[in-house]
């Protein structure tokens, strides 16, 4: 029911069936679905879902090429759902690097997922990518946005992340999201998908336990934040909430 792949370098894909405690989930799920605990390799009728880790860089063509690999082994495998992290199409180097290489959603980028999507037949969430929104001309700053796909390609849902990381880490200054990035105006409704009802969010809102139960009760079973922690603040954030 729990398997993991490795693929070197900074690669990492791990399969797991939405509903069974597995102690220490990087998913954490909201209202697991009842389900039969009776489970043998060969009666195992619970939906297959797919985490999928990698490192990202500014070069998003070999990034999509890092992620298109661990998604087409995760169809293979059986997944009906793979989730990529925050940032997977890019880290840029800097904040001016970060606005010159995000896309508006009609771009090139996002159609090679939704044709990555068609081509394996399975859903994607695409954790956290860097929008330019419709009102980029204006405020020259982007979105991170978390887009759901389905088996088809289609774009049913889109979250931009409403709780921005300003923080001061100690030794290294501060982290301002917002100098580049807008906060997102409002929640997304739980989807609907093969593994349950999902509720997205990005990384820093798991701070903020009312978004969670917003979601948990509008009937998210599975809720979702996708990440791009680094050394400090992973440890700062990941351990204190979830442990």
């Amino acid at each position: 029911m729990l398997s993991f792949t490795t693929r070197p370098p900074h690669r990492f894909l791990s399969l797991l069936c939405p509903g069974l405690r597995i102690p220490r989930l990087s998913v954490p799920c909201a209202q697991p679905r009842p389900r039969a605990m009776a489970i043998s390799s060969s009666s195992c009728k619970l939906p297959l879902v797919a985490v999928c880790q990698v490192t990202s860089t500014p070069d998003k063509q070999q990034n999509f090429k890092t992620c298109a690999e661990l998604v087409r082994e995760a169809a293979r495998l059986g997944a009906c759902l793979a989730f990529l992290p925050e940032a997977f199409d890019f880290i840029a180097r800097d904040p001016a690097e970060t606005l010159r290489l995000s896309e508006p959603l009609g771009g090139r980028l996002l159609e090679e997922y939704t044709q990555l999507a068609r081509e394996c037949g399975l859903w994607l969430s695409l954790g956290g990518f860097h929008e330019r929104g419709q009102d980029w001309e204006q405020t020259q700053k982007i979105y991170n946005c978390h887009v759901l796909l389905n088996s088809k390609g289609a774009v049913v849902a889109t979250y931009r992340k409403t709780h921005l990381c300003d923080v001061e880490i100690p030794g290294q200054g501060p982290m301002c999201e917002s100098n580049s990035t807008m906060p997102g105006p409002s929640l997304e409704s739980p989807v609907s998908t093969p593994a349950g009802k999902v509720g997205l969010a990005v990384c820093y809102d798991m701070r903020f336990p009312e978004l969670s139960l917003a979601l948990a009760q509008a009937g998210a079973e599975i809720l979702t934040y996708p990440s791009a922690f680094g050394s400090v603040t992973g440890p700062a954030h990941w351990e204190p909430v979830f442990s």
